[in-house]
């Protein structure tokens, strides 16, 4: 490629070719964006570029050359892929992804991609509101800086060899998918698979086709993104709106228009387009085939994945441990290493010890030997006694100490480790400002004493008053300037004790475990001296040679080389710091060839930054090295890395046998190194294995495909004097077969010896005995557990595949997460992730591990390329390692954490995902293909008959589940009841016998009696009503007349009015003002439903019903007559209307179903009498009572308490409306107190008001003088299952101002009877029982203790009325059911009601639920009600008033509302409990389903960069908890689930607004 610089690069002035080096590394790091790198380097050559007159500068930047193949890779490799776009493979063709590009492994993914790219993308993409993620100005300059990923920089410059793979297998896959489209005849007449099935052309799905397919077991299955459409054979084209678009929506417009379905068929809702998406995509198959297995329909089985019949097995003969040559016994070698320092430093003080470079990479200041061993001296000298007083030093010997020094100030590093040594303190070298798990490092350590330099101590953080900030987590330390003006010289008569190495610590290294601890691991001064000799042997190290060490001086090999070995030997080290690299990547290399040095230390890393930078340096030399150690050759992704800078760098004398990779780790320390070659000796070979193999754990030569080969190299053999063995990384520690990868382990002198103060760690890692396979041990030599995986090949080559760390187990077989990250990083993503900054870790979800991508985003990447981007990553790791990636996220620019050199913190990272504030940015869930371990579907048992259920229940001594409340003949009262069968007559009697009674009085929001009413004020003003009904109505006797109030005492007058005059009231909610359009509709249907004849109402609503607004809503010109009642003529009535007969009907309850049913049920005078009659028993009403009610009075037990029981008992009501506690909370509490209340009724609505308003005011309360000691009974009315959480927290929180805990209980009533249940005064308290939820899903009821997993908590819903008797029943069969079991409550009782009021009068619907019976068992052939509630009865050790065992009823839910998936029943309230406790941001939460994929809709109520966070937390908890597959989660604003007065979630309501696109989410999550 031509180069429009003036003679290419290597002329222009060196500072200038420094900052291009720079630069280049710059944006392969991701440190600046592709455009900053163009601007910066068009500045940089603007003058020396002779401009072309009139040509873009852009035009003339210098497209790199390409480089030369990696000699593994055939020449053809860069070829190919370069077609996929000119201008990418000019831009990343160079060295910048060579770091991490394998070309053949590219090439694998590429081709599979390639494959993927015919088909459309299928899935669909996730809605997300535009503000969600706008990144903040500050963010958007700051690009990551990437610069490195220390530890686990190999994992990213991997890609060897996973080879043209995935192309073969995704043939395999396409051209089965084909065969199966053509083969099957019936596809092509498949039905479409559209939601809104419109016929236009058919689309069969996939799933069809599979039908006639048979899956055979090794094809992979297709991928996720692919539909095929089959009348043509050809794929699906469903084409992704252009998000843009949909992103800059506005809330309210329709949005419709932007997608077609798969037909091209327009779809009136975008939502229900993408869910159809969805389901074509889940329909495919999932990975493995599920095995059929025995259901126990008692509990729920895990599918545990079986063991594939074809999986390769290991078949060598158990392996023998492999022994390194003897250790060479030296003469001259030291007896310790400190011996050997006062060697050199005292015979050899000129000669030069480490040299320290600048900034630039110029050597700036040499440590002599004699300087290191003076220095020390004083060092040791000062920390023994001049740090204390004489009686009490600080430090004596043994002691830790930390040392804290920065990474470019090696010498200052050197003096103090030699000083601790000296002074037989055990230093403990760690990272400057390290977080958190340094402190418990600190703290095992028992460390007090900080070492650091002047410049370091002043760059620490400092409080007001100049103290050092203690860090978080950190012990109390002293810190310790070590720099020499600081330093005592030591008198002449000080020696050091230096004694012959023995077993005593020398110091400890650090290392962080895979969960994100750091623990220290405590290297003896034998072991210490011993590694140097090893090292010295198997490096073959000679006085005075130069070293080049570009690794971290701190830990690991930079220290045993840089610092140990060094002085062993009297080596001349070059420290290189990662600062220099940065700035001048080169500058290793210009060392290696100024010093003519023989060994060089460097990892993948520093190789790939030298061929990067290697074009600015023609002339350098790199013909002294005998010895090039990569200490990262561990890593199974080196070798491409080593090849490639071979191939480059071996025209500058770079001799191919010096290239030495070795295997180390802070336990075993340096486990094997492959010794210098022989020139012109032919180079080790490399093991291609089967990544199939190797995920079983076995070593097959790679033949199947070359797609999934991984190619590694060798790391040489055994250490001098070491012993190795490979024993299986899970359970005991048996020896491993020849074929088969497990642990290293390896046992010699040179090894760490314990994890300091962590005794039962230890022993599992330091003191390993192998044992063979039947367990007895083999040999009496403890091994070191090496925490690397890998065999002893041919020749007793040690290979290395992975680190235990990096160990993934999903469904019993192992992945690597350095293997993982390659494949994704071989998916070209240079628009839209930064390379190295990408994380990979499983979490455990559902008794599996489960896979978790998460990668950085670039700022500018687009919504399209960033899911385009994850859904090829999820193809090619599918089709690559045949693992299914569970979670795939993408986190903005700058915001995983690091570890101190630059890498990616995994284990933080792993600990933000589970904790929910990862903040991701984009998110794809993929559980439907991942979770293959789902119990299979329960099947319903063929019908086995009532009666052998109920034969079966009384073998087993179980009697039948039936209660009743007392017995209403014994309990006759005084002549009311004989003398008026009508409430009617009640009030007429009242109003005579005691006129001036108060029955009524109405409360505002201040408390104050806005209105008041005695018996005489009621009866007059129902007689003036029903004059004006008669009169002004013209309405008949059994007319319907609708109520049209807001909850107060006219609503009382206008329903006894409408009796007087033989009229049926219906009570209806007003309509809301504010939002007519949501609420008047409901009050025209019932309306129409009740077939009213009249509306009365007052004057402001029949103005609202006839505004103009109203008629926006409905047609208002077909009101029936509307009658206000405010301003009533004195008119006496000529005669109460009485009722023929008690069976005629009284009132019509209205009420629309938590499920959007609108039911209206009739109420005879006799149940009116019944009902009431049961109340007043059962609560101890009389006429000098007050009970305060704070509920709406429109239906079910609220009216009936609102309206009718004062009347009948004549206890006066003190009425307060919900309402007015928005404007006043303390309102309902406040008037308990001052009425000084026995008995109040409320509704949850407003329990949760007062617990959420009034939590933390207890105290204002208290001095508000509110006092609820006189609270008897507090009555929460309710048609749901008791909510135990609400009431528990409402009688904790008041407790404090006198709440009696027993106070609080709930009723139950439904549809068909109002109230069946209510606590009352005398009876035993509720009681509560644990049930296992598992059981409950199969219909059984299984009580469990508390605190037992998956259990819940029921409390019974108050005493069953006087009269009233209920039985559990088999919803199915109709037959009772034993005690203890879930069932259909059924109930009988006087006060039941007669039907339901319908339009068309569906006798068949009414029969069924209000006359039914039992079909076997019942001689008395009672008539029940069904109620439409699933619960159970369960007979308890207590005393019911009767003196019988009391039988408590539990409510679990109404059976329309629960969702059928799976086989299984579950209640939404269950699900959502889940959900609300995941995360503290979720403020409500509902569930639906829709075509068998389950919603779940979360309320967030935190900022909304969380909205992302709660995706995975949302699906883990109900998959953990409840065995399900959320199909959708939606992320909403507070307040958008619809709750209805009584507190219930409406949500049929929030599925159709879903549907029809109205929520205006802030994201929506389709899980794949």
């Amino acid at each position: 490629m031509a180069e429009p610089a003036p003679a290419g690069v290597s002329s222009l002035p060196r500072e200038v070719r420094e900052q291009l080096a720079e630069l280049e590394l710059e944006l392969s790091e991701g440190d600046i964006t592709q455009k900053g790198y163009e601007k910066k380097r068009a500045k940089l050559l603007a003058p020396y570029v002779p401009q072309t007159q009139g040509a873009d500068p852009a035009l003339q930047k210098e497209p790199r050359p390409q480089m030369p193949a990696p000699s593994a890779a055939p020449a053809s490799a860069s070829s190919s892929s370069s077609s996929s776009s000119k201008f990418h493979r000019a831009r990343s063709g160079g060295a910048r992804d060579e770091r991490y590009r394998s070309d053949i492994h590219t090439e694998a993914v590429q081709a599979a991609l390639a494959k993927h790219k015919e088909q459309k993308m299928a899935l669909p993409m996730p809605t997300k509101r535009r503000s969600t993620f706008v990144q903040s100005p500050a963010d958007a300059c700051t690009p990551p800086d990437t610069s490195s990923a220390s530890e686990d920089e190999g994992s990213l410059r991997r890609q060897a060899a996973l080879s043209a793979a995935l192309h073969q297998s995704l043939q395999n896959a396409e051209s089965w998918i084909n065969r199966s489209v053509q083969g099957s005849s019936t596809s092509s007449s498949a039905s479409s698979t559209l939601s809104h099935g419109e016929g236009k052309g058919t689309s069969g799905s996939l799933a069809d086709v599979f039908a006639n397919t048979r899956i055979e077991n090794f094809s992979v299955p297709p991928d996720v993104t692919a539909t095929t459409s089959t009348p043509s054979a050809r794929p699906a084209a469903i084409d992704l709106p252009p998000s843009g678009i949909v992103k800059g929506m506005h809330k309210g417009s329709n949005r419709s228009s932007l997608m077609d379905t798969a037909d091209g068929v327009p779809v009136s809702s975008r939502v229900s387009t993408k869910i159809q998406q969805l389901l074509n995509t889940l329909k495919r198959p999932k990975r493995p085939p599920l095995k059929e297995f025995f259901v126990d329909d008692f509990e729920e089985i895990v599918e545990v994945p079986q063991p594939d019949p074809n999986q390769p097995k290991p078949e060598g003969r158990q392996m023998t441990p492999v022994k390194g040559e003897p250790l060479g016994v030296v003469c001259n070698w030291p007896p310790a290493l400190e011996a050997a320092l006062q060697r050199w430093g005292t015979t050899q003080a000129k000669c030069p010890c480490l040299t320290a470079l600048d900034v630039t990479g110029k050597p700036v200041y040499t440590l002599t030997y004699g300087k290191l061993w003076s220095r020390s001296l004083k060092l040791a000298y000062t920390l023994l006694n001049k740090l204390g007083t004489k009686n009490e030093p600080v430090l004596k010997p043994g002691d830790r100490v930390a040392l804290v020094y920065p990474n470019n100030d090696p010498v200052m590093f050197m003096v103090a480790f030699y000083g601790c040594l000296l002074a037989e303190v055990i230093p403990v070298p760690i990272e400057d400002a390290g977080g958190q798990q340094i402190g418990f490092l600190l703290g095992s350590c028992g460390i007090a004493l900080a070492l650091t330099t002047e410049v370091c101590l002043k760059g620490l953080p400092k409080t007001q008053n100049g103290e050092i900030v203690q860090f978080k987590g950190w012990p109390r330390l002293k810190w310790v300037v070590t720099d020499s003006k600081y330093l005592s010289k030591s008198p002449k008569d000080w020696q050091p004790n230096i004694s012959a190495a023995g077993t005593e610590p020398a110091y400890i290294e650090y290392k962080t475990s895979k969960e994100g601890s750091v623990m220290g691991v405590t290297v003896s001064r034998v072991a210490m001296l011993a590694h140097c000799q090893a090292l010295s042997q198997a490096c073959n190290y000679s006085e005075g040679e130069t070293i080049v060490n570009v690794l971290d001086f701190k830990k690991d090999a930079g220290l045993w080389h840089g610092i140990l070995t060094n002085v062993m030997n009297k080596l001349h080290t070059i420290s290189v710091p990662y600062s220099v690299m940065k700035t001048c990547p080169l500058s290793w290399v210009q060392r290696v060839h100024a010093h003519k040095a023989k060994v060089a230390l460097v990892k993948c890393r520093d190789l790939h930054w030298a061929m990067m930078a290697h074009r600015d340096q023609r002339d350098v030399s790199l013909s002294s090295l005998r010895m090039l150690i990569v200490t990262d050759g561990a890593n199974p992704w080196s070798v491409s890395s080593c090849d490639a800078f071979l191939s480059l760098f071996q025209s500058h004398g770079l001799k191919p046998e010096a290239i030495c990779p070795c295997a180390t780790s802070p336990e075993a320390m340096t486990i094997a190194i492959r010794r210098p070659g022989v020139p012109g000796a032919p180079l080790p070979g490399r093991a291609i294995l089967s990544m199939n193999g190797l995920s079983f754990g076995v070593i097959r030569v790679n033949t199947e495909d070359k797609n999934s080969a991984l190619t590694v190299q060798d790391v040489g053999h055994v250490m001098p004097g070491g012993m190795m063995c490979i024993v299986k990384p899970d359970g005991p520690p048996q020896l491993c077969k020849t074929d088969e990868i497990g642990e290293i382990c390896v046992s010699s002198r040179a090894g760490g010896m314990m994890y300091y103060g962590l005794a039962g760690v230890t022993k599992n890692t330091f003191e390993v005995i192998p044992v063979n396979s039947s367990g007895s041990p083999v040999g009496e030599v403890p091994f070191v557990r090496s925490g690397l995986l890998g065999f002893v090949g041919p020749g007793s080559l040690v290979f290395v595949v992975g680190k235990m760390d990096g160990l993934l187990m999903v469904s019993g077989r192992r992945h690597n997460a350095d293997d993982i990250v390659a494949t994704g990083l071989a998916v070209e993503s240079i628009k839209t992730v930064y390379r190295g900054r990408i994380a990979v870790f499983s979490v455990s979800v559902f008794y599996d591990e489960r896979i978790v991508v998460v990668a950085e985003q670039r700022p500018d990447a687009s919504e399209e390329d960033s899911f385009q981007w994850m859904s090829r990553v999820l193809q090619a790791i599918d089709s690559i390692h045949q693992v299914g990636v569970y979670c795939l996220a993408l986190v903005p620019a700058n915001t995983l954490p690091k570890t101190p050199l630059g890498g990616i913190h995994i284990s933080q990272t792993k600990q933000h995902f589970l904790e929910g504030s990862l903040h991701p940015c984009n998110i794809l869930m993929c559980p439907h293909t991942c979770v293959t371990n789902l119990p299979k579907p329960r099947q319903k048992q063929p019908g086995v008959g009532p009666a052998s259920v109920m034969v079966g229940n009384l073998v087993a001594g179980k009697r039948i589940a039936q209660a009743q409340g007392r017995d209403l003949g014994q309990l006759e009262d005084n002549d009311l009841v004989r003398k008026h069968q009508f409430l009617t007559e009640v009030l007429q009697w009242r109003a005579q016998a005691t006129p001036d009674h108060p029955l009524f009085l109405l409360l505002n929001a201040k408390g104050t009696t806005v209105c008041t009413a005695t018996c005489l004020q009621l009866h007059k003003k129902a007689e003036r009503i029903a004059s004006v009904l008669c009169d002004k109505g013209h309405l008949n006797a059994g007319d319907n007349v609708v109520l049209l109030y807001p909850p107060g005492i006219e609503l009382i007058t206008a329903f006894y009015g409408c009796l007087y005059a033989g009229c049926v009231p219906v009570t209806v909610r007003p309509p809301h003002a504010q939002s007519l359009t949501a609420t008047l509709p409901t009050v025209r249907m019932i309306v129409e439903v009740s077939k009213a004849a009249c509306i009365l109402t007052t004057q402001t609503l029949m103005r609202l019903l006839k505004s103009r607004e109203a008629a926006g809503a409905v047609d208002v010109k077909t009101w029936p007559t509307i009658i206000d009642t405010d301003d009533l003529p004195r008119k006496r009535l000529a005669q109460i209307y009485k009722p023929p007969t008690p069976e005629m009907l009284a009132y019509l309850d209205f009420s629309v179903s938590t499920t959007g049913m609108l039911t209206g049920v009739k109420m005879s005078h006799a149940a009116v009498s019944g009902l009431c009659r049961a109340i007043k028993l059962q609560c101890e009403l009389y006429s000098s009572r007050q009970i305060a009610i704070c509920l709406d009075p429109y239906c079910g037990l609220g009216f009936v308490l609102w309206c009718l029981c004062s009347v009948y008992s004549g206890h006066q009501s003190v009425l307060i409306p919900p309402m007015e506690l928005e404007s006043n909370l303390f309102l309902w509490l406040s008037t308990v107190s001052q009425y000084k209340i026995r008995d109040t009724f409320c509704s949850y609505s407003v329990m949760e008001l007062c617990t959420k308003g009034l939590g933390n005011q207890v105290e204002m309360l208290k001095a508000r003088g509110i006092n609820l000691s006189c609270v008897r009974t507090c009555v929460v009315v309710a048609e749901e299952r008791p909510r135990v959480s609400l009431t528990q927290s409402f009688s904790k929180l008041f407790k404090d101002i006198g709440l009696s805990s027993r106070a609080v209980s709930t009723t139950f009533g439904s549809r068909v009877n109002v109230a069946i249940c209510l606590q009352g005064t005398s009876g035993p308290d509720p009681t509560t029982v644990y049930v296992d939820l598992k059981s409950l899903r199969h219909d059984r009821v299984r009580l469990v203790e508390r605190g037992a997993p998956q259990s819940l908590l029921l409390s019974e819903s108050g005493k069953i009325l006087p009269g009233v008797k209920v039985v559990i029943v088999n919803p199915e069969t109709k037959g009772p059911l034993g005690d203890s079991h879930l069932g259909e409550i059924w109930v009988n009782s006087p006060h039941t009601a007669s039907g339901y009021y319908t339009i068309y009068d569906n006798e068949t619907l009414q029969a069924d639920h209000f006359n039914t019976r039992l079909s076997f068992g019942d001689a008395a052939q009672t008539l029940w009600a069904r109620t439409g509630y699933l619960g159970f009865v369960r007979r308890t050790e207590l005393t019911a008033a009767s003196g019988e065992r009391h039988d408590a009823l539990y409510v679990v839910g109404a059976l329309d509302e629960t969702l059928e998936l799976r086989g299984l029943r579950y209640h939404p309230i269950d699900i959502e409990t889940s959900v609300s406790r995941t995360h503290r941001s979720i403020a409500e939460c509902a569930v639906f389903t829709w075509t068998n994929l389950l919603v779940v809709v979360v309320e967030l109520c935190g900022c909304e960069q969380e909205a992302l966070d709660l995706v995975p937390l949302v699906t883990n908890v109900v998959l953990e908890e409840h065995y399900l597959i959320v199909g959708v989660v939606v992320v909403v604003d507070p307040g958008v689930i619809p709750i209805n007065s009584r507190g219930e979630k409406q949500r049929m309501h929030l599925r159709d607004s879903f549907l029809a696109d109205q929520l205006d989410p802030i994201y929506v999550a389709y899980n794949m």
